[in-house]
C-alpha cells in the first residue's frame, strides 16, 4: 500500500528530529569542552607561573587556540541543528500548501487562526551570521531585491483595491506568479478561512514580508529606526496601516512599538502598540495600476 503524502511528510520531519536530537546532545558535549577550555585558561591566568616567560606564553597560547576550535565546533553543531529546524518549517509549509484546497478551514475561528498568524511570525528564523557577513535581504527591515518573486505560500502584503476604489493593504498568501504579465495571484489571508478572495495584481504592489528576523544586538542596522514611518500589521486584524516606529525592539525576541496614525486620538496616533518584525515593512506607495 502507497504512503500517503501525510505519511511521507511526518517521516520527513521524524528523521529530522532525530537528527535534531543527536545535534543536541553533541551540543552539549562540545559546550563542555568549550567551558572546560576556558577554564583551563583562567587557571592558568590565576596561577604564580612567571607571565612573561617564554613558557607561560606558549601554554597560555596553546589553550587559546584550543579554545576557539572547541567554540568553532560548538558554533558548527548549533548551525547544523538550526538547518534542521528550518527543514522541518518547510516540510510542514510545503504540506500545508498542498492541503489548502482540500481542508476544511472553515473549523479554524478567527481567534485561533490569529494565533497561528503570530506565533508563525514570533518563531521565524534568526538570522546568525559569522563575523563580517551582513544580513542579506529580507532579514528584518532590508528589502527583497527587485528582480525576487516570491514563492508560492509565501506570506506577503497586498494592495488591493476595495468597495469605494481606494487602496486597502493586506496580508495574503501567493497562490502563484505569472514571468509574462509580471503579476502575482494571492488569496486574502482571511478570507481564505470561509470564502477565497482571490487578487491579481502587479508585482509593485505586492511586497514580499520578512524571511529572516534580524537580532538587534547583533546587526542594528537591519531595523528600521527609530521615528522611521512604516507599515505594519494592526494588532488582531490582517491590514497594514501606517505607524511612526516609537522604539525599537532591544532584542531578537522584542516587538517594535509603534504608533499607528489614527485621526480618532487628539495627537493623530494611537498608543503605543507592539508589533512583530515579520509585519512591520517600509511604506508602498500606492499605484493606480493593477
Amino acid at each position: 500500500m502507497p504512503f500517503t503524502a501525510d505519511a511521507i511528510a511526518a517521516q520527513q520531519v521524524q528523521e529530522r528530529l532525530k537528527t535534531l536530537y543527536q545535534l543536541v546532545h553533541e551540543t552539549e558535549k562540545k559546550r563542555q569542552q568549550s567551558e572546560h577550555g576556558i577554564n583551563a585558561i583562567l587557571k592558568t591566568q590565576n596561577s604564580q607561573e612567571e607571565k612573561s616567560s617564554q613558557h607561560y606564553q606558549i601554554k597560555l597560547k596553546g589553550l587559546y587556540k584550543n579554545a576557539i576550535a572547541h567554540a568553532e565546533q560548538e558554533e558548527e553543531v548549533l548551525r547544523k541543528a538550526l538547518q534542521k529546524i528550518t527543514e522541518i518549517r518547510n516540510i510542514k509549509n510545503e504540506r500545508r500548501i498542498q492541503t489548502r484546497h482540500t481542508v476544511n478551514k472553515e473549523t479554524i475561528r478567527r481567534g485561533p487562526w490569529m494565533k497561528m498568524l503570530l506565533s508563525s511570525a514570533q518563531t521565524l528564523p534568526l538570522f546568525v551570521g559569522k563575523i563580517g557577513e551582513k544580513p542579506p535581504p529580507l532579514c528584518g527591515a532590508i528589502p527583497a531585491d527587485a528582480n525576487y518573486v516570491a514563492k508560492v505560500g509565501d506570506m506577503v502584503a497586498a494592495l488591493v483595491k476595495v468597495v469605494d476604489g481606494d487602496g486597502n493593504c493586506i496580508l495574503a498568501e501567493v497562490v502563484s506568479f505569472n514571468h509574462t504579465t509580471n503579476k502575482y495571484e494571492v488569496d486574502d489571508i482571511l478570507e481564505e478561512q470561509n470564502q477565497k478572495m482571490r487578487h491579481t495584481l502587479s508585482k509593485r504592489r505586492v511586497i514580499p514580508l520578512p524571511l529572516m528576523r534580524a537580532n538587534p544586538e547583533t546587526d542594528p542596522s537591519a531595523l528600521f529606526p527609530q521615528g522611521t514611518v512604516v507599515m505594519a500589521l494592526y494588532p488582531q486584524t490582517t491590514c497594514f496601516y501606517n505607524a511612526i516606529v516609537n522604539k525599537l525592539p532591544a532584542s531578537h525576541l522584542d516587538e517594535y512599538e509603534v504608533l499607528f496614525e489614527d485621526p480618532s486620538y487628539p495627537e493623530g496616533y494611537s498608543p503605543p502598540l507592539g508589533v512583530v518584525q515579520r509585519y512591520v515593512i517600509a511604506v508602498k506607495q500606492k499605484s493606480k495600476q493593477t
